[in-house]
């Protein structure tokens, strides 16, 4: 597989606009879309405030089949009432109008600011004079940036697999503790899958990558990930393809961590010798997503107490002894504490303060289940963001 860029998939189209969703011109509208029939998956949040843009998506993405997604970004278009689910229908419905195809083939995604309705009068005015295919030559990297709120930076990731292409975009960098999906997240690819087959492979990616991720324990009411097959460059291996689609995926979510909210290293917690996987990922999240550990990677404070601690946190695991545990930092053991602490501890300092990237291992001692999530340092910068979030 060969990382590459600008390249997108066969018979994809890509369209973005500043329709006004905020008055500064940023682009906040974007159209992703096969020109031929796809196979889809597709999973979303579980929050019991989801928005319309999940309940119609969800229900558009059931049959396996959908040619792409319209997203609205820096509003959820949540909490909006009946108003809001009829500005959602309404917006899906144009968009599909103008490309020629079903409304039930076209995912929907918001994301943003909740509780305010979408400004009408602009997106529609923009939609009525959508052409499609769009004169523009087809652009991800574009559609990345246009689906950002408070990125600070695009995401976006393309391989080749064989004679097709895979790429992927994503955005989000608060909010972030996933229950099925997390952020917006979408893969087109040209390459040629049965439906089955993409489904299972989209969940077990999903489930070792993007629901592997958590910035600040809170989870959107807008999750949306999806990945649109259309078959044009033939078939590929099914292995071949799930190992591209967790590169992919694996880049993304290190490129989200290490964006999240005010962040400065990205933290990685591989967890090893638990009694399954999902327990390791319980201790695992338990740790990434714990203020004290946050803060003190941020500040290069050697108190591995703190990790300790979170670990300490899972009660009910009653396999967790504290005679079997071990945690390291880098390749730099800490406990359980030798006679050397001091220069443990000041190894570990030299580690935080050189590295943006912060590896946090921790061995349970119970058996062979293992998972490894992704977090970030917790900052001012977080703070200050979101208290000034809507202001």
């Amino acid at each position: 597989m060969q990382e590459l860029q600008g390249q997108v998939p066969r018979g994809f189209a890509v369209h973005v606009a500043p329709v006004g969703i905020l008055d500064d011109g940023r682009d906040d509208l974007c159209v992703i879309a096969s020109q031929v029939p796809a196979r889809t998956a597709a999973v979303f949040t579980r929050s019991r405030f989801a928005g319309p843009s999940v309940h119609l998506s969800r229900d558009a993405a059931a049959d396996g089949t959908a040619r792409g997604v319209v997203v609205v970004a820096r509003n959820a278009n949540v909490a909006t009432g009946p108003e809001g689910e009829r500005n959602a229908v309404e917006v899906r419905d144009r968009t599909a109008r103008a490309l020629g195809i079903e409304p039930g083939e076209l995912l929907i995604a918001s994301t943003g600011v909740i509780g305010r309705q979408y400004p009408m009068k602009q997106i529609t005015a923009h939609l009525e004079d959508l052409a499609w295919p769009p004169a523009e030559e087809a652009d991800l990297a574009a559609a990345a940036r246009a689906i950002m709120t408070t990125d600070t930076r695009p995401k976006c990731l393309t391989v080749r697999i064989g004679d097709a292409t895979l790429t992927g975009i994503a955005k989000g960098v608060g909010m972030l503790e996933p229950d099925m999906a997390t952020l917006l997240t979408f893969f087109a690819t040209d390459a040629e899958l049965d439906g089955d087959t993409l489904d299972a492979v989209f969940r077990r990616v999903m489930d070792t990558t993007f629901n592997a991720v958590s910035i600040d324990t809170d989870t959107s009411t807008s999750d949306t990930a999806a990945v649109f097959a259309n078959g044009l460059a033939g078939p590929v291996g099914a292995e071949e393809f799930e190992q591209a689609l967790y590169e992919v995926a694996l880049g993304l979510v290190k490129m989200i961590a290490s964006d999240g909210e005010g962040a400065s290293k990205l933290i990685q917690v591989e967890v090893t010798g638990a009694r399954d996987a999902a327990q390791a990922k319980r201790v695992g999240k338990t740790v990434v997503n714990s203020p004290l550990v946050k803060t003190a990677v941020h500040g290069a404070d050697p108190n591995w107490g703190r990790v300790v601690m979170a670990v300490g946190k899972c009660q009910d695991d009653l396999d967790i002894r504290q005679e079997d545990v071990t945690v390291r930092f880098g390749d730099i053991g800490v406990y359980p504490p030798g006679a050397d602490e001091d220069d443990r501890r000041a190894s570990v300092a030299t580690y935080l303060k050189g590295n943006d990237e912060v590896v946090i291992g921790i061995d349970l001692g119970i058996a062979d289940g293992e998972f490894t999530v992704y977090g970030c340092d917790l900052t001012e910068g977080y703070v200050r963001l979101n208290s000034e979030y809507t202001t």
